[in-house]
C-alpha cells in the first residue's frame, strides 16, 4: 500500500516514498531504531508510565496537530442530511429481525415494544453525550479522542483498543449473516454458500467466500469517496425503510388485539431483562461520530444527524415490535426468525423473502458504516503512534483513509472466512457499554475540570462525587444481577446514586460551557447513562467478562513494550517542535 512517512531518526527529515511497508512504516520512533534503543526504553517503562499515564491531551492539539501526521486532510463532504442516513445505516441492520424474537418470548411478552422504549431511551443518553464531544471534537479518532483529552492516554488506549476489537468481530459476524440471508432467498441452507473442510473444527470448517467478496466490496466503496459511501448508505437505507414499511403495513393487517391480553407476564424484571439484550439492536452509532472531520458544520449537521436518526430508530423499532407481538401470541414467537415465521404462522410466506431483503439491505449499511467508523478510529490511534503511523495516511486524491480502511477489511475477512456466527456473537457486547460509560463520565469531567482554573477543593470534590456515581451505580446493577427482590438494597444504592449527582450539581462549579451545542441537564444525564450502561452490564454473561479480560491483558502486553514507548517518543518530539516554533516566534 502506497505510504509517504517520515523516517525516525532522520535528521533532515527527509520523507520516503513508496509502495512496499518497511520497519519505518511500522515503527519509526527513536525507542526502536536499535535493539539498544529498545533495550533503553524497556528500562526506563516506569518513568514512561508515570508520564503517560494521566497525561491529557487539549483540544487544539487533538484538532490541528494531529490531523498533520496524516500528510492530508479529510474532505469535508457531509452535510446533516448525510449524517442522518449514516446513522440509521449504521444501526437498523439484523438486531430487529433476530433479538426482538428471544426478548419478546422469554422476557417481556407483548411488552417487548416497552423494552425497545427503554433501551432506546438508553442509547439516546449515550448519543447525546458523544453528540457534545463531536460537535466540540469533530476529528476522526471518536471516543478514543474524546477520552484522550479528558480521561489521559491509558484510558483512551485500553478503550479504543476493545472497541476495535468489537468492530471487527461485528464486521465479520455481520458479512457472515450476510450469505446466510442471502442463501433464504434462494431458500438454501446458508452452509450450501459456503465451503465445508471436513478437518476443520465444527465453529471453523464453513469457509464463506462471500462474506470476504461483500468485505472487499464494501472495502472498495469506502475508500474511494466517504461522500460516494454517503449516497450509497442512502438509497440501501431508503430501500430499508420501505421494507420494513411493508412489514409494518403487512403485519397490522394480520394483527390480533387479543395478543396484548397478558402484556408483561414476567413483570418489570422481565421487561428491564428484555431491554437490556435489546439495547445491542442501537449500537453503531459511536462509529458515526467518527465522521465528524469530514462534516462541513459540525456544530449544526451534528446533532440533527445523530440525534434525528436515532428518534428515528426508536420509532421504528417500537412499530415493529408491537406488530410482531399483535401477529402471534408472545409464547409462540420464534426466538431464531420471529418475523419470517410469524408471517408463515399467518398465512404469507412469501413474506419471508422480503425480510431476508431487508435483512440483506440493513447488513449492507452496517458493514459500510462499521467499516468507516473503524478506519477513522485507527487512523487516528496511528496519529498518536499508539498504532503503527502508517496507518493515519489519509490518501490525497480520495480524501479517506485508505491504509487503515484495507487493514480492518483484511482482519474483518480473515475473521469471517473462518468463523461461525455462533463464536462471533459471544464475543460481541461488553466493552461497547463500557466505552459509553467512560464517555459520559468523560463528559462530566469536561464540564467540571478545567486545568488550572479549577480549584484544588472544587477537584477533590469532583473526584468524590464521580466516585460515588460510579460506585452507587455498581452497586444498584449487581444487586439487581443477583436475583434479589427486596428493596432495601435499592433503597441504599439508589439515594447515594442521587444525593452524589445532586451534590455534583450543587455544590461543584461548572468549569466549562460547550460553544456550540451542549447536553440538557448536566450532570443528571451523564450520571444516568453512566447508572443504565452499569445495570445493562450486569446483565452480560460471566464468559463474556473472561473474554474481555483476555483481551484486555493482551492490550496491556502491547502497551507496555510497543504502544507506551511509540507515543511517548510522538509526544516528547511533538514538544521539542512546539519549543522550536515558539522559540522562532519569540526571535
Amino acid at each position: 500500500m502506497a505510504t509517504e512517512t517520515d523516517v525516525g531518526g532522520n535528521e533532515n527529515g527527509l520523507k520516503k516514498r513508496g509502495c512496499g511497508c518497511t520497519k519505518q512504516d511500522f515503527l519509526p520512533e527513536q525507542s526502536f531504531q536499535s535493539w539498544t534503543s529498545y533495550i533503553n526504553a524497556l528500562s526506563n517503562t516506569k518513568s514512561r508510565l508515570k508520564d503517560r499515564l494521566l497525561t491529557r491531551s487539549i483540544d487544539h492539539v487533538e484538532l490541528n496537530e494531529m490531523r498533520t501526521r496524516s500528510q492530508h486532510e479529510m474532505k469535508k463532504t457531509l452535510n446533516w442530511w448525510d449524517m442522518i442516513w449514516f446513522g440509521m445505516g449504521a444501526v437498523m441492520g439484523a438486531g430487529i429481525f433476530v433479538l426482538t424474537g428471544e426478548a419478546a418470548r422469554n422476557y417481556s411478552g407483548p411488552a417487548v415494544v416497552v423494552s425497545y422504549l427503554i433501551s432506546g431511551v438508553t442509547a439516546l443518553l449515550s448519543v447525546l453525550c458523544y453528540t457534545e464531544f463531536a460537535v466540540e471534537l469533530p476529528v476522526a479518532g471518536g471516543s478514543f479522542t474524546y477520552l484522550r483529552v479528558e480521561l489521559g492516554d491509558f484510558v483512551a488506549y485500553m478503550a479504543a483498543g476493545n472497541i476495535l476489537f468489537e468492530y471487527v468481530v461485528a464486521g465479520a459476524s455481520v458479512a457472515r449473516s450476510w450469505t446466510s440471508y442471502l442463501a433464504t432467498l434462494f431458500n438454501h441452507d446458508p452452509n450450501s454458500f459456503r465451503f465445508h473442510v471436513s478437518s476443520f473444527s465444527e465453529d471453523y470448517c464453513h469457509l464463506d467466500a462471500i462474506a470476504v467478496g461483500v468485505s472487499i466490496l464494501v472495502c472498495i466503496a469506502a475508500c474511494m469517496s466517504t461522500k460516494g459511501s454517503s449516497r450509497f448508505n442512502s438509497i440501501a437505507t431508503i430501500v430499508h425503510l420501505i421494507v420494513l414499511l411493508f412489514i409494518l403495513i403487512a403485519g397490522l393487517t394480520k394483527a390480533n388485539p387479543n395478543n396484548f391480553s397478558n402484556f408483561a407476564p414476567n413483570g418489570i424484571r422481565g421487561v428491564l431483562k428484555a431491554s437490556s439484550i435489546l439495547f445491542f439492536a442501537y449500537v453503531g452509532f459511536d462509529g458515526v461520530a467518527t465522521l465528524g472531520e469530514e462534516v462541513k458544520n459540525p456544530g449544526r449537521d451534528i446533532p440533527i444527524g445523530l440525534i434525528g436518526s436515532m428518534v428515528v430508530i426508536i420509532m421504528v423499532y417500537c412499530l415493529l415490535a408491537a406488530t410482531l407481538a399483535l401477529m402471534q401470541p408472545y409464547n409462540q414467537i420464534d426466538v431464531n426468525a420471529p418475523f419470517t415465521l410469524a408471517f408463515q404462522a399467518v398465512g404469507i410466506k412469501w413474506a419471508n423473502y422480503i425480510v431476508a431483503l431487508g435483512a440483506l439491505k440493513g447488513m449492507t449499511t452496517v458493514l459500510l458504516a462499521n467499516l468507516l467508523g473503524q478506519a477513522r478510529y485507527f487512523t487516528h490511534i496511528g496519529r498518536t503512534h499508539m498504532a503503527p503511523p502508517f496507518l493515519a495516511t489519509v490518501n490525497q486524491r480520495t480524501g479517506t483513509p485508505v491504509n487503515a480502511t484495507i487493514v480492518m477489511t483484511v482482519l474483518n475477512s480473515i475473521l469471517g472466512f473462518f468463523t461461525s456466527v455462533g463464536v462471533l456473537a459471544n464475543l460481541l457486547s461488553l466493552a461497547t457499554l463500557l466505552i459509553f460509560s467512560f464517555v459520559s463520565l468523560a463528559l462530566l469531567v469536561r464540564r467540571y475540570y478545567v486545568r488550572g482554573e479549577t480549584t484544588s477543593s472544587d477537584r477533590n470534590k469532583l473526584i468524590g462525587f464521580l466516585v460515588l456515581i460510579i460506585g452507587s451505580s455498581i452497586a444498584t446493577a449487581a444487586y439487581w444481577s443477583l436475583g434479589n427482590n427486596g428493596w432495601i438494597g435499592y433503597a441504599v444504592t439508589v439515594p447515594i446514586w442521587f444525593l452524589a449527582t445532586l451534590g455534583l450539581k450543587v455544590v461543584v462549579k461548572e468549569a466549562k460551557k460547550p460553544k456550540l451545542w451542549g447536553v440538557p441537564l448536566v450532570p443528571w444525564l451523564p450520571s444516568l447513562s453512566i447508572a443504565i450502561n452499569a445495570f445493562i452490564m450486569a446483565s452480560i454473561d460471566r464468559a463474556s467478562y473472561v473474554r474481555f479480560g483476555m483481551w484486555t491483558l493482551l492490550l496491556l502486553v502491547y502497551y507496555f513494550f510497543i504502544a507506551l514507548h511509540a507515543s511517548y517518543d510522538a509526544a516528547k518530539e511533538n514538544e521539542r517542535s512546539a519549543t522550536a516554533a515558539s522559540n522562532e516566534v519569540e526571535v
